[in-house]
């Protein structure tokens, strides 16, 4: 696929109907995130629990949510890649988000970012969600890498790389700073050649 067509294959999916940068696998949809969806994203995200080791903090009223939302979509437009609303197939409620935290087209490398709402943990959801997302950051998007950080605090979400099929390449120490203090982050990351190479088909 040419750059070229890549491009216009992103166009259309930002601009074109909710169902063009729909991605489904055996036990969810991922799809555009509506406005429509901020009570489902509140239910979730105003848990102090899910918003420990993320980069935003408790919604504590549904217009956190909506705004949240907005900056969301807006970040898909000027980025050219989908930020997706994770839902349980069959339903249309978003139980989670999973997209670029940044995107440099220059290198063809993003990080990816997701959080789920704490019912749905341990099922394996997130990184069902997060291997289709690999496949359309290699394939649709065109990147040859996507890396992702952790809280060493939070090592259920290294596990969910881990499964992934990403690889560790070891902790930055007091990497981020935020919800107050300094935290040391896990670094996992995957090329496009290594997911190929595990016998992914273009």
């Amino acid at each position: 696929m040419t750059p070229e067509h890549r491009l216009s294959q992103r166009l259309a999916r930002l601009i074109g109907p909710e169902t063009a940068g729909k991605i489904d696998t055996p036990r969810l949809t991922l799809r555009r995130p509506r406005m429509k969806d901020a009570a489902d994203f509140f239910t979730y995200a105003q848990e102090e629990e899910v918003a420990r080791y993320v980069l935003w903090d408790v919604h504590t009223h549904i217009g956190d949510s909506r705004r949240a939302l907005r900056a969301i979509l807006a970040r898909a437009r000027a980025q050219g890649a989908e930020t997706y609303a994770i839902c349980p197939k069959g339903t249309g409620h978003l139980i989670g988000t999973i997209g670029p935290v940044w995107l440099d087209w220059g290198n063809l490398a993003c990080e990816v970012g997701f959080s789920m709402a704490r019912p749905y943990w341990g099922r394996g959801l997130m990184t069902e969600a997060l291997e289709a997302f690999l496949r359309y950051a290699f394939l649709d998007l065109g990147l040859n890498r996507v890396e992702g950080q952790y809280d060493l605090l939070n090592p259920a979400s290294g596990r969910v790389m881990e499964k992934a099929g990403m690889i560790s390449e070891g902790v930055l120490r007091q990497r981020l700073r935020y919800k107050g203090r300094y935290a040391d982050v896990g670094l996992y990351a995957l090329t496009r050649g290594a997911w190929l190479e595990r016998g992914n088909n273009p």
